[in-house]
């Protein structure tokens, strides 16, 4: 875990922060943005490359649309920037998947394998750069116009691994002109701090328990398997949510406020409260960005069911590249 390791605590954080803070504001972004590369490089020096051409694609694309007369050429301009969005997206998350799919099939056995390493967090920058070109096509807010800002915005560090999805309306002005005082700084190191403790003391202890009762079911027995269940449970909760929480922490350090990502999802009282409170980030962008253009709950019960398929099916596919996450769409 990135968030955790003693040289992004004591050395790399460390740098930023302090750095960040006693720069003039006029500077802040483009120091941001050289910190937001070396930390992805850090993991993956290649595939910087790949989020560095997300950046440039969406930034022009954001001013050709800007710049066009009619709404028919804005759409163009928006579906093949969308294309090119999910086209990268696709190629390495389920370019292997369906190859392996296909080699299945008698007479295609033949073909090569695909294994091809996926970026860390494309999925994130992914959708916030698609949301971005569908709210300017939508005027929910404004091309942007300074690269440095934008490209800041696609590589923020903090939430970049694990979410929230943040959207760059919500945080146009943030970048613009944001306001570091030490409240929000002090929150922020609390927030973080207390979603360190969910993913180490907690997220990781369940999962432990988890591993030695999946590990040998039979001995484990039926009241081992029921604390099994539980603790995987309780695992994958404190997990994403201790990194949603240390990513709004950290962005509070840096004058930034994300979205909540988590709200106490398990004391929800139906399968509707509880989607409105697990990973809202997401729900929201499906529910914004695909279901209400589909038509919602607008054209009489069976469209709106086949929205909500579409909108799960594709939910289940963005979890991961496995068959196994399309059914559990379905």
């Amino acid at each position: 875990m990135v968030f955790s390791s003693l040289p992004f605590l004591f050395l790399f954080l460390t740098v930023v922060l302090l750095v960040s803070h006693i720069l003039p504001f006029r500077f802040r972004n483009f120091f941001l943005l050289l910190a937001n590369l070396v930390f992805y490089a850090y993991g993956e020096p290649v595939y910087v490359l790949i989020m560095i051409g997300s950046i440039l694609v969406n930034f022009f694309a954001g001013l050709l649309m800007d710049k066009q007369s009619t709404q028919g050429r804005r759409r163009a301009v928006l579906v093949v920037g969308i294309v090119l969005n999910l086209a990268a997206l696709g190629v390495f998350k389920y370019a292997g998947l369906f190859v392996s799919t296909l080699r299945e099939i008698p007479g295609l056995s033949s073909l090569p394998e695909v294994d091809i390493a996926l970026p860390i967090g494309i999925s994130f920058y992914t959708f916030q750069a698609v949301s971005y070109l569908i709210d300017v096509y939508w005027d929910d807010c404004a091309a942007s116009h300074n690269l440095i800002n934008f490209a800041s915005y696609i590589s923020l560090f903090p939430q970049l691994i694990a979410g929230p999805i943040v959207r760059y309306k919500d945080v146009n002005e943030q970048l613009v002109s944001r306001r570091e005082t030490p409240t929000l700084f002090n929150s922020g190191v609390r927030l973080c701090v207390v979603g360190l403790a969910k993913k180490v003391l907690l997220a990781n202890q369940f999962g432990m328990l988890w591993d030695a009762m999946s590990a040998d079911p039979v001995a484990a027995g039926a009241l081992g398997a029921w604390a099994g269940a539980c603790a995987y449970t309780l695992q994958i909760y404190f997990d994403f949510a201790g990194y949603s929480d240390m990513a709004r922490g950290l962005g509070r350090m840096l004058g930034f406020e994300f979205c909540i990502n988590f709200n106490y999802t398990y004391i929800s009282k139906s399968v509707t409260e509880f989607w409105r409170r697990w990973h809202i980030s997401l729900s929201t962008w499906f529910r914004d960005y695909v279901y209400i253009p589909l038509g919602g709950n607008r054209f009489g019960k069976l469209r709106q069911c086949v929205n909500i398929l579409v909108v799960w099916a594709l939910t289940g596919f963005w979890h991961g590249e496995g068959w196994m996450f399309l059914f559990w769409g379905f």
